[in-house]
């Protein structure tokens, strides 16, 4: 009988510190989670400390004979390195190490493209692809190419790496027409969203820190929710109610990680509008790891280059049930803190803790948004308390002899009854 398992692709991770006292130890950790999200296992990690990365081939020549040593020793199948690489370098490290070599945003894309499942997904990620690859294509092709697949592969596939730049070209231009219409559609939704004055809810954050399982808690969305990076790609918008009655729309967005690479954001610039259109941001912030508060600052740096700004956030510092288990002096455990943030929260999105509280917060938030109204409706207009009691708060309502008097909370955008 044969074994027609996939084999695991073992790959060894290559970075570089150019300062003491940087990221590039939890750098490369992340590049080893992204590894084995795509299927590889890490089979060895080097760093090298420079005043510069190589530009010719990343690291230098003594770094390039222990990763030639490293390949043969654990037979490895694939190199990846923790930056995005130049075509020369690519070529150039090909060439040295006779073996498969990638960067992160080829690690990144790959991921992408097996993750992604809506047909604006998919156009989306090749876009980027292609991208990255008409700007990469001599090194990719000695890198890829030859070598046959794997991770690096998935996607627009192998055949689009024998594509001369023409074919690229047109090809790009032709994925950027159908995202366009898929975008006018988008923008049509949108507008009746907005219409709707239901007040809109965006789920932002690192990836992996929860968004999804948060999305499920509150709206029973069944949305995929894993431990892995980038678990779930396309946005999803669910409309569910608050205690109060008032009902809402929450929209899950794709998680930000560092190094994110541009053409991502470009391509993913119509999907992750929804936080530029949301009334409140929902952050939600992994306490379990310890790297939380670069990856806070690496999430407003992310908003920051998408333009969204003068947002009332909420911050959901999540996974506390973890945290408050662990075995840490107060000295040592980290301080929760977001001073971009209007309200935080302490919550565990997988078992439901603090979950009440995060809607009284957002509750409150919401109604900043909102006017306060004392009025006499005449009979003849009584359809606009039930415009109220759908896009509002509706406190309370008596029959007079004059119309119906109404106490209420009701969107400021919504001012024919103000």
């Amino acid at each position: 009988m044969f074994d027609t398992k996939e084999q695991q692709e073992k790959m060894i991770l290559l970075s570089v510190q150019e300062e003491d006292g940087d990221d590039t130890k939890e750098s490369l950790l992340e590049l080893e989670e992204l590894a084995k999200t795509a299927g590889a296992k890490t089979v060895a990690t080097f760093i090298q400390n420079r005043e510069k990365i190589h530009p010719a081939t990343y690291i230098g020549k003594g770094k390039l004979e222990e990763v030639r040593d490293a390949i043969k020793e654990f037979h490895a199948d694939c190199v990846a390195c923790d930056d995005e690489l130049s075509p020369a370098q690519l070529s150039n490290l090909q060439e040295a190490l006779h073996i498969k070599v990638i960067d992160r945003t080829i690690m990144i894309l790959d991921i992408f493209a097996a993750h992604a499942f809506t047909k604006e997904g998919k156009l989306q990620v090749e876009l980027a692809q292609l991208k990255y690859r008409s700007a990469h294509l001599i090194g990719l092709r000695d890198s890829l190419s030859r070598l046959g697949g794997g991770i690096g592969t998935r996607g627009p596939g192998e055949k689009k790496l024998e594509m001369d730049r023409r074919v690229i070209r047109e090809r790009i231009s032709q994925l950027k027409a159908e995202l366009r219409e898929m975008e006018q559609n988008r923008e049509t939704m949108r507008k009746q969203s907005l219409e709707s004055h239901l007040p809109m809810i965006a789920l932002v954050g690192y990836t992996n820190a929860g968004k999804s399982t948060l999305l499920n808690q509150l709206t029973s969305a069944n949305v995929l929710a894993e431990d892995k990076l980038f678990a779930t790609l396309d946005p999803i918008t669910k409309q569910f109610s608050l205690k109060n009655g008032q009902k809402v729309l929450i929209t899950d967005t794709v998680g930000f990680i560092r190094k994110l690479p541009h053409n991502l954001i470009e391509a993913f610039k119509s999907t992750l509008e929804y936080t530029k259109y949301a009334d409140i941001l929902i952050h939600v912030v992994d306490t379990n790891n310890s790297q939380m508060d670069t990856q806070i600052q690496i999430v407003y740096d992310t908003l920051d280059k998408l333009h969204v700004k003068d947002k009332k956030i909420l911050t959901a510092f999540n996974k506390c049930d973890l945290f408050l288990e662990q075995e840490t002096t107060e000295d040592t455990k980290p301080i929760l803190k977001d001073y971009r943030a209007d309200e935080t929260v302490q919550i565990a999105a997988k078992t439901g803790m603090g979950l009440d509280i995060l809607l009284e917060k957002l509750s409150k938030l919401i109604l900043e948004n909102y006017n306060y109204l004392e009025k006499v409706f005449p009979y003849k207009e009584a359809g606009k308390i039930q415009t109220i009691r759908e896009k509002g708060t509706l406190l309370s309502e008596e029959y007079t002899e004059d119309g119906i008097f109404v106490k209420a909370y009701i969107p400021k955008k919504l001012g024919y009854c103000e």
